[in-house]
């Protein structure tokens, strides 16, 4: 018993030091976004526990607008609408057309807030400076198919319902660039030239930023589309990236 006491001292001290170095090693790196407790700011590099902190959002609406005011995202808060119970909906936004921003086409979808945060993030930080890296220009807009349907998962009859059920997601399925060079989820994943590196950088990009990032490399249901959503998992919760 008194060696598994010690043993389990150990250990603790051990966590308490690597605790102590992994705080000291995000201040002298400036990069307060690696530390759980700090303040999310939309502006800046995505940190370690940026993807937490978006989906922590959920359920915080005027927080989650605060955000978006700093972070100069234009946005019409829509009112709280949906069906009932399951399919009721409370944190709406939709995204006002900016210039040198991406544009969602069709242009009235209206996501929850939380994913709305994560999409401009994923903008900034993932899917421009994939495409300038690969194609040397931006992308101008951002094809998908809806957010907001009031379902279960997968529209079967019974079981959970979907995160779309409260527009805490979206379908992403391709992406235009500035010169009008159109890159699908459907007929791009497959291949082995830029736009399909581009698909697999800002897949695997938007895995940081939301709890659920669903590809063709999960199944046949998403061959034609990327699954973004901010399920609410808790701070620990686990998150899913296939």
């Amino acid at each position: 018993m008194r060696r598994l006491h010690l043993t389990l001292r150990a250990l603790v001290i051990v966590a308490v030091i690597l605790g102590l170095l992994w705080v000291g090693y995000a201040l002298l790196r400036q990069r307060p976004q690696d530390l759980p407790w700090t303040r999310l700011d939309l502006s800046q590099p995505v940190g370690l526990f940026t993807g937490r902190k978006l989906a922590a959002l959920t359920g915080d609406r005027a927080q989650c607008l605060a955000l978006l005011d700093r972070a100069g995202i234009a946005y019409t808060a829509m009112k709280p609408g949906g069906g009932e119970g399951q399919c009721d909906y409370a944190d709406a936004v939709r995204l006002k057309a900016e210039k040198d921003m991406i544009a969602l086409s069709p242009a009235g979808v209206a996501p929850s807030c939380p994913v709305v945060a994560a999409l401009r993030v994923w903008e900034w930080q993932v899917v421009q400076p994939a495409a300038q890296r690969l194609f040397g220009q931006p992308v101008r807009s951002i094809t998908h198919f809806g957010s907001y349907s009031c379902r279960r998962m997968y529209g079967r009859s019974q079981g959970d319902f979907s995160e779309h059920a409260t527009a805490d997601a979206i379908d992403v399925a391709g992406f235009v660039l500035a010169d009008g060079h159109r890159i699908s989820v459907v007929g791009d994943w497959k291949g082995e030239g830029k736009d399909a590196a581009f698909l697999r950088d800002v897949r695997d990009g938007a895995c940081d930023l939301f709890s659920t990032v669903l590809s063709p490399d999960y199944n046949a249901a998403h061959r034609d589309h990327f699954h973004l959503d901010q399920a609410e998992r808790g701070a620990t919760g686990w998150r899913a990236c296939r």
